[in-house]
């Protein structure tokens, strides 16, 4: 059974930095797409990062762009560095996966509906 369990969410001053983990489980890490993901009340849930293994790239939305890395341990967990925060960077914070070749591709938007299976939300407030 595939399970993602992100965590780390919590309260930042603006300029601050959070670190994200995302727990997997029920499948090969390094033969999948991880994507993170937020979503704020009213909003569609927006693609931040993503990484590829069968491309080989990580992919970032420009709203994140130089700020938040992307990066696992190539075992279980996925990370998600967030650095330089913004008041506009308060959201509900996801990770999810796709099957190997999809959801992640070169200079592309990283699309939610290509990802399969979902952790639950993490919560990130960031203070100005």
């Amino acid at each position: 059974e595939v399970q993602l369990q992100a965590s780390g969410g919590g309260l930042a001053q603006a300029g601050g930095s959070l670190t994200l983990s995302c727990e997997t489980s029920g499948f090969i890490l390094d033969d999948y797409s991880i994507g993170w993901f937020r979503q704020v009340p009213g909003k569609e849930r927006e693609g931040i990062a993503c990484a590829s293994t069968r491309y080989g790239n990580k992919e970032y939305a420009d709203s994140v762009k130089g700020r938040f890395t992307i990066s696992s341990d190539n075992i279980r967990t996925v990370f998600l560095q967030m650095n330089k925060l913004k008041p506009e960077d308060t959201a509900v914070y996801y990770c999810a996966t796709a099957d190997a070749g999809y959801g992640c591709y070169p200079s592309r938007t990283i699309a939610p509906n290509e990802y399969e299976y979902w952790g639950q939300g993490t919560q990130v407030t960031v203070s100005s």
